[in-house]
């Protein structure tokens, strides 16, 4: 039979030939105990990350290009926000629009055109309130005689020539309302198309953890999070999405055995993070649980000599016995592991003095 072997509270070692073999109680000294319980249990792994801002889908910035010749004479200011609508930049004094659409502008539009960007002008109009849904389908792809008249609405609001139709570069289609990230133009510098003149993305916080290869199987979108933010202010999230290409941290000489796997974690209230970008977080990822098991501490463990784990378990009047178990489900942000053997709710097993 197997032997347990168990370091006591005195330092001295306990061995049992079965299963679950008791120890004298006059013996022992008053154990420190905790109680066997029956709940429900959660693996985690825990990482650092950076919080950051939301954009494309791998994490980078949206890029703004230029397609306005002549003098940048206005732009924004590193955490500007600008909505769908609003004017980005000015070159020559004349606006730059935001429009939000998913087709990056590479043409000019007037009437009886058609195609996915006609589609999203129109829809744009419809938004802003430069024509009702009764006037124009913000659904149709063909640009019509409303379409120009919203259009002139708008253009007139911004001051800008009432041409009835969209020139290229006079607006720029990105997914949603921005938060500048970055702007590259300078004041007063040359605008020349094709050029980045700002990197955008959401105004929605969201972290970004590198996360170990080994754990790629194990993390999958929709796993709840907890986050420790600076001044250990904790909120709950969720992972997003995984990233589909390995990346080597900066400096690691392009070393592929220390590649990660970038992914990225949504907040359940990201106003609590607002105004934190770039900042450093602790990140905790559920990647596994059961519902209804019994637990003991992880301090409770004890090794047998022949492999293997046990606890000893206190009994009425102090009686001792260890007790061999198997372990199950390691909850790590509880301190607590899932164990099945000859153990029962409620009962007391010796941990460490504090």
């Amino acid at each position: 039979m197997a032997v347990l072997v168990a370091v006591t509270a005195t330092g001295g070692v306990v061995a049992a030939s079965s299963p679950r073999q008791a120890t004298p109680a006059a013996q022992q000294p008053p154990a420190n105990t905790a109680k066997v319980e029956m709940g429900k249990l959660a693996a985690m792994i825990s990482m650092d990350g950076t919080l950051t801002y939301r954009a494309r889908s791998d994490g980078s910035p949206y890029s703004v290009i230029n397609r306005r010749s002549g003098i940048y004479t206005e732009l924004p200011e590193d955490g500007d926000k600008v909505d769908c609508g609003g004017v980005l930049y000015r070159v020559d004094g004349q606006p730059v629009l935001l429009l939000c659409g998913s087709t990056p502008a590479y043409r000019s539009l007037w009437g009886g055109d058609g195609g996915p960007d006609v589609a999203e002008l129109n829809a744009n109009l419809v938004e802003l309130g430069y024509a009702t849904r009764a006037q124009l389908d913000p659904s149709t792809d063909y640009f019509s005689f409303e379409t120009a008249v919203a259009l002139e609405k708008l253009q007139t609001k911004l001051g800008d020539a009432q041409t009835g139709a969209l020139d290229l570069g006079q607006a720029v289609f990105l997914p949603e309302s921005v938060r500048i990230a970055k702007v590259t133009g300078e004041l007063g510098g040359s605008a020349m198309p094709g050029a980045p003149v700002l990197y955008a993305t959401s105004d929605t916080p969201e972290v970004q953890v590198a996360l170990d290869p080994s754990y790629q199987g194990e993390v999958v979108a929709g796993a709840p999070a907890q986050i420790t933010l600076p001044g250990h202010t904790s909120v709950t999230g969720k992972v997003d999405r995984l990233g589909r290409v390995a990346q080597v941290p900066a400096g690691q000489n392009n070393d592929a055995a220390q590649a990660t796997i970038p992914a990225f974690i949504s907040l359940d209230d990201p106003g609590k993070a607002s105004g934190l970008d770039m900042a450093p977080v602790r990140v905790e990822i559920t990647i596994g649980g059961v519902e209804n098991a019994l637990s003991v501490p992880v301090t409770a463990l004890v090794g047998k000599a022949g492999g293997g784990f046990a606890v000893e378990v206190v009994g009425n009047g102090g009686r001792r016995e260890l007790v061999a178990v198997k372990l199950g489900l390691f909850d790590t942000a509880g301190g607590r592991v899932q164990v099945e053997g000859g153990l029962h709710e409620g009962d007391q097993v010796v941990v460490p003095s504090p």
